[in-house]
């Protein structure tokens, strides 16, 4: 369904906080889109992208000619163009010169292709968590105000409808003041799973370059296709999957402070006992000057007792409000024994998949049009990312870090600082 680019801005994000509250009309332009990146959730971006009817295909780029051949077909049914396709970014950069890129590749890839993308001219979609270490994170900033070029994260969430109202309720100070803010992601589940053998690399799969930057493994089903996100060496478990959402909501919300000044972690793996590396389960605490945030994630235990699996609670001195993902938002006040409702609202998202990608793409390609930050500007990103990772940093020490927000490192502690960036395999180097 075609989407008419004015009535999608004016509804959805007139009531953002972050975003202007009037929009102009488009300017009709169809710029030249690449993809790096083309699995599942890439090629959810990609249709969005499409269907605003603002851009042309001209390339897919994907190790894996499996995902690459399904994000070809998408373009070809709803476009009729037949695009070129890549293995590697770097010569689809130089052949294509796209105009916007969306950078959907796996987590340890966001920093290299946004950098190289900005570098080249392009305006980037990167999804987030923006990078696989801190000090990516930095540079990737530093590259698109260099460059000039607009970089939305995926934090999509920023436009949900029912986000932007829990914001506006938050601070008309009907919760009173705030002092705790719980986020969490719970999956269902007993725990346990189980081992796959590692075995050869597919036919159309280009091994090496998918691993790229981080270390070489070998191929596991478990880590490809869908499943890197749970391997420390390509990606950050849940905290830095779902952790980065809830953050940038929290972020959102706490305008006057924007970074923590302490992460202190504790987890492991107490039940699963498959290939993956990521903690089946973790806690955080995070240390601001007027609050403070625990983060909590199980792989397990997600129950019906609990009410919600997904999203964060914010505690108020006259009540709670639950902020969540498909059930939207709930006011308990607390005065209220009862634990009914005093307040809801509905989720407000597009299927499938039950986001707000279509919106987020609107404001992405009106920030281009405008010359302004989009609403999910790469350092808004790069401070969500930020908290998840100052919590892997942290477990991986096994103590809390001190962290200085305005000089970005951990001072006085030379150890912790070493885990703010990894040694990249050759020939890639670390970006500065």
């Amino acid at each position: 369904m075609t989407i008419n680019r004015r009535r999608f801005l004016q509804a959805t994000l007139a009531s953002s906080l972050t975003a202007p509250a009037v929009f102009g009309a488009a300017k009709n332009k169809k710029y030249r889109l690449a993809i790096v990146g083309s699995g599942w959730w890439g090629r959810n971006i990609l249709n969005a992208a499409l269907a605003s009817q603002t851009v042309e295909p001209a390339a897919v780029v994907d190790v894996d000619q499996q995902q690459r051949d399904a994000a070809v077909k998408i373009c070809k049914e709803k476009t009729g163009i037949d695009v070129k396709t890549f293995g590697d970014y770097r010569e689809m950069l130089e052949q294509i010169k796209p105009e916007i890129v969306i950078n959907a590749a796996p987590d340890h890839w966001h920093a290299l292709i946004t950098i190289a993308a900005c570098q080249s001219g392009a305006h980037v979609y990167v999804e987030k968590p923006i990078c696989h270490t801190i000090n990516e994170g930095i540079a990737m900033v530093k590259a698109a105000r260099e460059t000039k070029r607009k970089v939305q994260v995926g934090t999509h969430r920023r436009v949900s409808p029912h986000c932007l109202s829990a914001m506006e309720f938050l601070r008309s100070g009907k919760l009173g003041k705030i002092g705790h803010v719980r986020s969490f992601v719970h999956y269902q589940g007993g725990g346990g799973g189980q081992p796959a053998a590692d075995s050869p690399v597919p036919d159309g799969l280009d091994w090496d370059m998918y691993c790229g930057p981080a270390q070489l493994t070998a191929y596991n089903r478990q880590i490809h296709p869908l499943g890197f996100r749970q391997f420390l060496n390509f990606a950050n478990g849940y905290t830095a999957d779902w952790g980065t959402h809830w953050f940038d909501l929290i972020l959102l919300w706490s305008q006057e402070e924007q970074y923590p000044k302490s992460a202190a972690s504790t987890g492991g793996r107490f039940l699963y006992r498959d290939n993956t590396t990521a903690p089946d389960t973790q806690s955080v605490i995070y240390q601001f000057d007027k609050f403070d945030v625990h983060w909590e994630t199980r792989r397990w235990g997600g129950n019906a007792a609990e009410r919600h699996q997904f999203g964060c609670y914010f505690y108020g001195t006259k009540g709670t409000l639950h902020l969540g993902w498909q059930d939207g938002w709930t006011f308990y006040r607390s005065a209220d024994t009862n634990g009914q409702a005093a307040e809801h609202q509905n989720a407000q998202v597009d299927e499938p998949g039950g986001q707000n990608i279509a919106a987020h793409w609107l404001d992405f390609i009106d920030a281009i049009e405008k010359d302004r930050l989009p609403v999910s500007d790469i350092e808004t990103g790069h401070r969500a990312t930020t908290m998840a990772l100052l919590g892997m940093l942290s477990l991986k020490l096994g103590r809390g870090v001190v962290w200085d927000g305005v000089q970005q490192t951990i001072p006085n502690d030379p150890q912790a600082c070493r885990l703010l960036q990894r040694d990249y395999r050759n020939p890639w180097r670390y970006p500065v």
